[in-house]
């Protein structure tokens, strides 16, 4: 009996020293092996769109790409700051700056990939000629878009701004010239813009186009004007410092300032997304 319980004894051991090795060893291999797993932030369209045609070419890299779709722009900075995802793209850089400025965000641009010209949209009026005396223009409650769109509005003559200030940080307190008394309203979220056109017809309202686009809006076609192409806006792939240097996340920016990629923005977008290779 005594033998039997010593063999009994010394089988438990070796099976557990054996279930310690193979756990070991699975362990063991299991850190050997680089998976390559990045998580990018982006808003639904067309960030998250070209990221999906980017999916591919970079598993031929060996890397897995997880795409977090977002809907606003706040998030996807937060998420980035506390670790939830390891990239982000949505944003264009004086949004970046004014972010890193206003929350203390430790981020860089790994690269810029398109351009996304703003367009602004009525109901009821047609064309920059059919602009009324009074009419109302409804922009976005992001200080960072101010300055973007009063100069869409210089440029096509409607208003003046001071000249001695930075258009792409320009108020509305910087108009000096308004000879169709415009009113300027910059006090709606970004993302319902799109149901605010659709109620006030006889508003002009300034839309991101990528909010433009997830309405069913065309931006060369469906605004009364648009953004020229020498915007400094271009969206932006951002990350945390640290990974400034991060392999998988520069192969990701090379791969969306490809030919392959920036091919597939000309073609799918009809000119409302603009390829931008180089920041």
């Amino acid at each position: 009996m005594k033998k039997f319980l010593s063999l009994l004894f010394m089988s438990l051991i070796l099976v557990v020293l054996a279930a310690c090795g193979s756990s070991s060893d699975e362990s063991s291999s299991d850190k050997g092996e680089d998976t390559n797993e990045i998580k990018v932030g982006a808003s639904s369209s067309p960030h998250a769109e070209i990221l999906e045609e980017a999916k591919p070419l970079l598993e031929e890299e060996g890397i897995t790409l997880t795409i977090a779709e977002y809907q606003d722009y706040v998030l996807p900075n937060q998420d980035l700051a506390n670790g939830e995802i390891d990239a982000n793209y949505f944003q264009h850089k004086p949004y970046l700056r004014d972010q890193i400025k206003e929350f203390g965000y430790d981020f860089v641009s790994l690269g810029g990939v398109h351009l996304e010209p703003m367009g602004v949209y009525s109901k009821n009026i047609k064309s920059i000629e059919d602009i009324p005396d009074g009419t109302e223009v409804i922009i976005s409650r992001s200080v960072p878009d101010h300055g973007r769109i009063l100069s869409m509005f210089e440029a096509e003559g409607l208003i003046k701004l001071d000249e001695e200030v930075d258009k792409v940080s320009a108020t509305v307190d910087d108009i000096v010239e308004n000879p169709k008394n415009l009113t300027f309203s910059p006090d709606v979220d970004a993302a319902v813009l799109p149901e605010v056109y659709e109620s006030d017809e006889n508003a002009l309202v300034a839309i991101n186009t990528n909010y433009a686009l997830e309405a069913g809006l065309v931006p060369t076609e469906d605004a009364v004007f648009v953004e020229g192409e020498e915007s400094p806006y271009v969206n932006l792939v951002a990350a945390r410092s640290e990974d400034e240097d991060n392999e998988a996340l520069n192969t990701l920016v090379d791969i969306l300032q490809s030919d392959e990629i920036q091919s597939f923005i000309e073609e799918n977008y009809d000119g409302a997304i603009v390829p931008a290779a180089q920041e």
